[in-house]
């Protein structure tokens, strides 16, 4: 069988620790050598493989290398891993459902208006009155929910105003600069 080169340097080390201890080395075909090694002949192993890893240049050009190591020194915070997870992967919605919710609820006319026609904006709403409801009935601690249902129709009427307004001011522009506004089809709102 091929012998690895790291596993050599290991029985070479061992062999050089046991000579310097006064025993006897171990042979290589020594059952011996398949034995469970001592905290010393471990930590030689340890120590073989970074100095062979070390001079293959493993550890050179790492990400970080001479970078302070970034939340050092801040509180003892056991959930600190958890937090840089949620910082390096953006990951939202996470959290009792309280505070993700007041979080949706100050965003509530910016999500709206991302949708396209009114159906959408009232199947939103109710979900959305669906979620406080639900949030409130849950008894599982934390903050306590205060985020208002909204009155659906007002809120879709809202939005159709805010629509209105834009669909008007792209139109006077167009219109400014003497150009056609663009066809009523790409500006269509479904009024269901």
């Amino acid at each position: 069988m091929a012998e690895d080169s790291r596993d050599a340097a290991m029985r070479y080390r061992l062999r050089k620790a046991a000579i310097a201890r006064g025993e006897e080395p171990p042979e290589d075909d020594d059952p011996a050598a398949s034995r469970i090694w001592s905290e010393v002949e471990r930590a030689a192993i340890v120590e073989v493989s970074i100095e062979q890893a070390i001079r293959r240049g493993d550890f050179d050009d790492l990400p970080g290398a001479g970078k302070p190591i970034p939340g050092l020194g801040a509180s003892n915070d056991p959930d600190w891993w958890i937090r840089r997870k949620i910082e390096r992967e953006r990951l939202t919605g996470l959290g009792p459902p309280a505070l993700t919710l007041r979080t949706e609820y100050a965003s509530l006319e910016d999500r709206l208006d991302e949708l396209r026609t009114r159906n959408e904006v009232r199947e939103y709403l109710e979900d959305f009155n669906h979620r406080v409801i639900e949030a409130r009935r849950q008894l599982l601690g934390g903050p306590p929910v205060v985020t208002p249902t909204v009155e659906v129709q007002e809120w879709v009427d809202g939005w159709q105003e805010r629509r209105d307004a834009a669909s008007r001011r792209v139109a006077e522009a167009h219109a400014s600069d003497g150009r056609r506004p663009p066809s009523w089809r790409f500006w269509r709102v479904d009024r269901a």
